[in-house]
């Protein structure tokens, strides 16, 4: 890096040099062209009454030479500027970072909350990359199964590891990344570390512990997903689960219809239904009253990691088509839908409830489950029991497309700052971990 920047001064140096040259030639030795022929001046007195001009010359180059010294002048000062420009980019980008996105969440990092682009874009690609600068930091990115230890070209002294830690088999290979970037800093061909950690659905995230700094560790900086009870926002903290990037989930863009068109569905549900969880309780009251008439509900007894294209388009059609959609507890109260929903403006109506294993800290953070979204003035509805749902339909029953469109404006409008938020947090939080102070 130190290499990159010495060159690219020197460059601007000789730039600035031969501009200095040039500009000297063209106002003192550039030969000066002759005047176009003027014809000759006839004053109104007549030959007779001509002014002698006396001893004073006339210098038919004047108005030319006047014009190249501004022109000159101008020229000068715009490349001064340029160099000027050149050298704050340089100052200002005082930090080179390498995200190594090994886990799908990666995406959701660069793609949503980022806004980065990928190449090539086609998602099978073997490997795909992109780079930004983002405050005082050059952020750039790699992604895809080509993307091994040992096989690819580091080019920051500074990393961050996107991983998976959700079971046995991820974190596996999650070790084999941490004990990779382990080896890099032992070498010093990198200085800093932190990870992006797909957390356990349960919080079961244990064995990162080890490799943090303040246990003895090499990483810096952890965020992890679902609500962990050991975030304390010095050098842990929360990470959004965000969209299913794994299933190809798009950037959505809000348009004209999505946020003004009339929706067919009160709410929708296309998931997974578990035997003896509420989201058979959740079926069974919509059909109590008919309210499945109302909403697009589409179920299955067993879960599936990919989808069809028509189920995917079904999905995303749900999502634009109804109003609210509702959001049962899985294995955690945070889900993929939460997110997707707010994509498409469906107001996400959410089973407010803690699930079983170590999520969670009541002690410190008395709105878990959820405390990032909670903290954050999430504007979704909460509810403790999916007996409340009647009422809630109900009221949506009354609720003019005026009402419903200014609700929609205000998600839209949370999704944008909450991603905004968080890539700015990020930000900080690995130039105030990752940048030298200056104590003296």
């Amino acid at each position: 890096m130190r290499g990159a920047r010495k060159r690219l001064c020197s460059a601007l140096i000789v730039a600035y040099c031969l501009f200095s040259l040039y500009a000297a030639y063209t106002v003192f030795l550039r030969p000066r062209r002759p005047a176009a022929p003027r014809q000759p001046h006839r004053d109104r007195r007549g030959p007779r009454d001509h002014v002698a001009l006396g001893n004073e010359e006339w210098n038919p180059w004047e108005e030319d030479e006047k014009n190249e010294l501004v022109a000159s002048q101008q020229r000068y000062e715009a490349n001064l500027k340029m160099i000027k420009n050149a050298r704050t980019s340089l100052e200002q980008t005082s930090l080179r970072v390498q995200i190594w996105g090994k886990a799908a969440v990666g995406l959701y990092l660069w793609q949503h909350i980022f806004g980065g682009h990928l190449e090539p874009a086609d998602v099978t690609a073997q490997w795909r990359q992109g780079s930004q600068k983002a405050g005082k930091t050059y952020f750039s990115f790699i992604t895809g199964p080509s993307v091994v230890p040992g096989y690819f070209s580091v080019e920051a002294e500074n990393v961050v590891v996107v991983l998976n830690g959700r079971e046995k088999a991820k974190i596996a290979y999650a070790t084999q990344w941490l004990h990779y970037a382990q080896t890099l800093i032992q070498t010093h061909k990198i200085q800093h570390v932190a990870v992006v950690l797909l957390g356990n659905e349960q919080c079961s995230n244990e064995w990162i512990q080890p490799y943090l700094k303040r246990n003895g560790g090499f990483v810096n900086l952890l965020f992890v997903t679902y609500d962990y009870a050991l975030v304390n926002e010095e050098d842990i903290f929360q990470w959004p689960l965000g969209v299913a990037t794994y299933r190809n989930f798009p950037v959505v863009e809000p348009s004209w219809s999505m946020l003004r068109d009339p929706r067919t569905y009160l709410c929708n549900f296309l998931g997974t239904v578990y035997k003896n969880s509420s989201r058979e309780t959740l079926m069974e009251i919509l059909k109590q009253d008919g309210l499945d008439k109302f909403c697009w509900i589409a179920t299955r007894e067993q879960w599936q990691p990919q989808e069809t294209n028509e189920s995917f388009k079904n999905y995303q059609d749900a999502l634009l088509q109804s109003d609210l959609t509702l959001c049962p507890v899985g294995i955690n109260t945070e889900c993929y839908r939460i997110y997707e929903a707010c994509s498409y403006g469906s107001l996400p109506v959410i089973e407010d409830v803690m699930t079983s294993g170590d999520c969670g800290n009541s002690s410190v953070y008395h709105s878990a489950p959820l405390q990032l979204l909670k903290t954050m003035g999430a504007p979704f509805i909460f509810i403790k029991n999916w007996k409340e749902l009647p009422a809630v339909l109900e009221k949506e029953k009354k609720m003019s497309l005026q009402e419903k469109i200014q609700r929609r404006k205000k998600l839209l409008e949370w999704y944008r700052n909450f991603k905004a938020w968080m890539r700015q947090k990020f930000i900080n939080t690995v130039e105030n971990s990752f940048l030298p102070t200056d104590k003296g």
